[in-house]
């Protein structure tokens, strides 16, 4: 995090002492959907006394700029993955949160407590609040022994009954995982080739790629389809809703996982409101609703079905985007 410790240098002891803007008694949130419901705004703005003012966003694109716009003034806490903590603290968005004020931390699960893309050091730059993956959906039905390893993408015997998402950052890293390979984010140039070499090979097996959840579930729905390379928990919903025996498995060599947090905007005003509400986010009651109502995976409270956060290989910058999507595209355009 050595990025993270030089971006941070600038931000002085006394931007990040308490005190703020005593007088605004509200807490500005940059946020995706569901990470400020009112099951648990309205409690925290009775109790707390804080008023919550949200901005919703669609995309991570759309955030930064909106961030980098006022150089976060206009913000006191954003929801990121844990992948993009470098972007924003080496543009100067981001302060650390004072621990002190959180008495809720203790809440996280064993698997949150020290997530490595969030420390620098001994500062803490990022509060986990909901989590999920891109594992492995297979059809218990029509699959005898259930699939531990990703190499049953690979397996002859499934031939054409393969799809996986058109994607190519999670494409790359989970044949990377398959492979072996130490770090699925950070590739030498030997190693993409052999990435590439193993999607290539994977092709000849998939029935088709699919873009976007519903049209994962319409090309299984179409009868051919046994296995997928998933979008993750969300589409094993659609499917069993549908009525399929599908069945999410994190294979043994691990699966992306990405972990949205609350980060502490360089520009916020209200501290002591924004680090409120951050430990208010803590309270396993708020774990429960983000888990029962838009299915994300809580990071206090183990949810029914999502007890492998432990497994996952969370989501981190690559070295170099670009020439991932130029071996995706090599992919893509090989013949069999």
């Amino acid at each position: 995090m050595s990025k993270l410790r030089t971006a941070l240098l600038g931000i002085s002891a006394a931007t990040i002492a308490f005190g703020g803007n005593a007088m605004a008694q509200e807490v500005r949130l940059l946020a995706f959907e569901g990470y400020a419901d009112d099951a648990w705004r309205v409690p925290f703005e009775e109790t707390s006394g804080c008023k919550v003012v949200v901005s919703y966003v669609g995309g991570v694109d759309e955030m930064f700029a909106k961030m980098a716009g006022s150089e976060g003034a206009d913000f006191d806490l954003v929801s990121i993955d844990t992948s993009l903590y470098p972007r924003y603290a080496e543009a100067g968005l981001l302060r650390p949160f004072d621990e002190a004020k959180l008495s809720n931390i203790g809440n996280l699960l064993p698997a949150f407590q020290e997530v490595s893309a969030v420390q620098d050091g001994t500062s803490r730059l990022g509060i986990p609040i909901a989590w999920g993956s891109q594992g492995l959906i297979y059809d218990a039905d029509e699959m005898a022994d259930a699939p531990t390893s990703w190499g049953s993408m690979w397996d002859p015997a499934n031939a054409q009954r393969v799809i996986a998402l058109d994607d190519s950052n999670n494409n790359i890293v989970m044949a990377a995982l398959y492979l072996g390979m130490d770090d699925p984010f950070n590739l030498t140039d030997e190693q993409m080739t052999q990435v590439r070499d193993a999607l290539i090979e994977l092709k000849g097996n998939l029935l088709s790629y699919y873009a976007g959840f519903e049209d994962g579930v319409a090309v299984w729905e179409s009868g051919a389809v046994t296995m997928m390379l998933s979008m993750g928990e969300p589409q094993l919903g659609q499917l069993l809703d549908r009525g399929y025996n599908a069945i999410y498995s994190i294979p043994e060599e691990g699966a992306v996982g990405w972990l949205d947090t609350w980060a502490l905007s360089a520009g916020a005003e209200d501290l002591d409101c924004a680090h409120a509400w951050a430990d208010y986010s803590l309270r396993p009651d708020v774990g429960e609703v983000l888990n029962s109502k838009y299915g994300y995976g809580p990071t206090t409270v183990e949810a029914e079905g999502l007890d492998y956060a432990d497994n996952l290989v969370w989501l981190k910058p690559v070295e170099d985007m670009d020439a991932r999507v130029r071996l995706w595209n090599e992919v893509k355009a090989a013949t069999q």
